[in-house]
């Protein structure tokens, strides 16, 4: 193929997928045209722009263009493919801020075939390993990187691998950990279906270097589509010799079995991830001995998540010391965020460590969605901490975030506005961490749930000043005493936001009121008489006669009667109804 078309679905903001309709529009053109056999079509899920309609990307050129109208495919046929002219009313400019080391290959590539992946240096890694380096080497190669595990915590993947690799023992194991729970996070889902061969290739290599012979890929049922490229990434493998016995006329032996998760939050915590592999119900265990000691069935066994895996045979190829030019002194390479909220350009990033937060926020991110100004940034999902608006232009990395009172986790990150409410942010990741909670340890168990009493009394207006203080205790405890991360980290929301926002606390709780009008029992609804139309939508969406009057004389409001539902301030469309 001389050239390929790769097409993204439409990117804007509630938009139908359009990509089936179009993806046979352009297949019948370049028949019409006769280049089926030089110019290859392929379907992605992501190749880096967000709200900008239809995209589509011609390689090798690099060409890329937005907001695609069917009547646009001609011309992109005939004068972009055949002509070689650039569409300027089309055309869209990368975003320098950003750099792909772990997305690639997505976009560039169709996941789904073999010879795409083979063409963009698939498994020259491995090969390169595997004939020719010890397993010293492999590992000295990703202590030069500086490469920390992207899961959460960022411990050095090196120094994971190495305790691995010199317990001596019949069997060991390497796992991926594709078990992504926070809310709103899709790094892990969208590189499993972008470029499923990278997370094989660097698995393997990972099980040369550690001496393991069989792999698992733990992955959410709840994404089908992953599961499914990456079943087919693994059948082509065994076809074309890269799985099972003597790999590449080697000694190198691997296999690699799929096991979905339940659905459970505190299995992406590694000793729950790997009781739910053997059968068992998924519940953290003490430790030491740590997973890559005792393990799997009691085997020495890594566990890496899938963007650390995909790391690694672009390190492998290129080597540790030129991953080690990006990022930062403690924090090398880049970092894939899910970057959400009120916010432009909503999508899949990854940008150097180091990035401030607010190039990340207005220079990639577009800026704000609306004219509310920014009021804070959520990093590391509902175990993370808020950083206010005033450390905007601090750099993401895993020593900085740390020192702000969050965490960089799996790469969660959600921009809130002036009408988000922290205190009910707060209360909503504690809710989720309650939930989540798999209820073994009792500082977890009981300390999670005492302090998301006392922020719901605060959100409900039965606060009191004193509440503050008890969430600081519990919250000591739960973080020296929990059995696992879900239960030490869970009050990170709660203690970032009384640290930034006490004068937000203080309100709820001394005058009763949210700002930001998102805590229910806190607002006092009123209809303001010189704005009121009088066209009676309040009163007949009143199902609680809280509201009274009639079109002559005008409508009031009985606050003692009120549920405060909102619904007549939503169906108001005058503006003649506040909620202060």
């Amino acid at each position: 193929m001389d050239k390929k078309i790769v097409l993204l679905k439409d990117t804007s903001i509630g938009a139908a997928d359009k990509t089936k309709e179009y993806y046979s529009l352009i297949l019948n053109l370049l028949r019409d045209h006769n280049l089926q056999d030089s110019v290859q079509v392929v379907r992605v899920a992501d190749i880096g722009f967000y709200d900008q309609g239809l995209v589509l990307k011609i390689l090798p050129e690099q060409v890329i263009y937005g907001r695609v109208q069917e009547s646009d495919l001609l011309p992109v046929i005939t004068e972009t493919i055949q002509g070689n002219k650039i569409l300027d009313r089309l055309a869209l400019k990368p975003n320098e801020k950003q750099l792909r080391i772990v997305l690639r290959n997505c976009g560039q590539i169709d996941p789904e075939n073999f010879d795409d992946y083979i063409a963009a240096d698939g498994y020259a890694a491995l090969k390169k390993v595997i004939t020719g380096y010890k397993q010293e080497q492999v590992i000295e190669e990703l202590k030069a990187s500086g490469l920390r595990g992207r899961g959460g915590a960022g411990y050095p993947t090196w120094m994971k691998w190495n305790f691995a690799r010199q317990v001596k023992a019949e069997q060991k194991y390497i796992v991926c950990n594709g078990d992504e729970g926070d809310p709103g996070a899709y790094m892990d889902r969208s590189v499993l279906e972008g470029d499923p061969h990278s997370v094989i290739e660097g698995m393997m290599i990972g099980a040369y270097a550690i001496g393991a012979s069989q792999g698992y890929f733990y992955i959410r049922a709840e994404y089908p589509l992953a599961v499914e490229r990456i079943q087919k990434a693994i059948a082509q493998a065994y076809e074309y010799g890269l799985l099972g016995k003597n790999i590449l006329g080697t000694e190198f032996s691997f296999d690699v079995e799929i096991r979905l998760g339940a659905g459970a939050f505190v299995c992406g915590e590694e000793t729950a991830l790997l009781a739910s592999i053997e059968g068992k119900r998924g519940t953290p265990q003490p430790r030491p001995p740590y997973p890559s000691i005792k393990g799997l069935w009691g085997m020495p066994t890594v566990i890496n998540n899938v963007e650390t895996l995909a790391n690694i045979p672009v390190i492998l190829l290129k080597g540790g010391a030129w991953f080690g030019k990006t990022g930062t002194e403690k924090s090398k390479g880049t970092k894939v965020f899910a970057l959400t909220g009120k916010i432009k350009n909503s999508g899949l990033i990854e940008v150097p460590m180091g990035t401030s937060i607010r190039d990340i926020v207005y220079n990639i991110g577009g800026g704000m969605l609306s004219a509310k100004g920014i009021k804070a940034v959520q990093t590391g999902g509902p175990s993370g901490g808020v950083i206010p608006k005033e450390f905007l232009d601090e750099p993401v990395d895993y020593e900085n975030l740390q020192k702000l009172g969050s965490i960089m986790g799996s790469g969660g990150m959600i921009v809130m506005d002036e009408d988000d409410c922290l205190v009910d942010i707060a209360k909503f990741y504690l809710k989720f961490c309650v939930e989540e909670s798999c209820g073994k340890c009792a500082p977890c168990r009981i300390g999670g749930y005492q302090m998301l009493g006392l922020l719901e009394n605060i959100t409900n207006g039965k606060g009191t000043n004193s509440d503050v203080a008890k969430m600081k205790r519990i919250a000591q405890a739960m973080q020296k005493a929990s059995l696992c991360g879900l239960g030490q980290t869970a009050a990170n929301p709660v203690l970032s936001t009384i640290k930034y926002f006490a004068a937000e606390y203080k309100e709820h709780i001394e005058d009763k009121k949210c700002i930001a009008g998102k805590c229910r029992y806190l607002l006092n609804y009123k209809i303001i008489s010189d704005k009121c139309k009088k066209c009676g939508l309040c009163l007949t969406n009143c199902v609680f006669g809280a509201i009274t009057g009639n079109r002559e004389q005008g409508y009031v409001l009985d606050s003692a009667k009120c549920t405060k539902c909102g619904r007549c301030y939503e169906v108001c469309k005058f503006k003649a109804i506040s909620k202060g």
